[in-house]
């Protein structure tokens, strides 16, 4: 049970997470077809190099 009294508590990376993964759901939703890395990418905001070698 939550403790009375208005402690919340935020975790902002998994608060950021769970926006992108309902941005990520929203994109797929809308799609006809499958999602492309490359639209993947542009909803989770990612702009690394796929083909760079690490």
């Amino acid at each position: 049970m939550a403790p009375v009294g208005g402690t919340a508590v935020q975790d902002h990376v998994a608060l950021a997470e769970i926006e992108l993964c309902g941005e990520l759901m929203i994109a797929a939703s809308a799609a006809e077809d499958r999602l492309s890395l490359a639209h993947i990418d542009e909803v989770l905001r990612v702009t690394e190099d796929r083909g760079a070698v690490l």
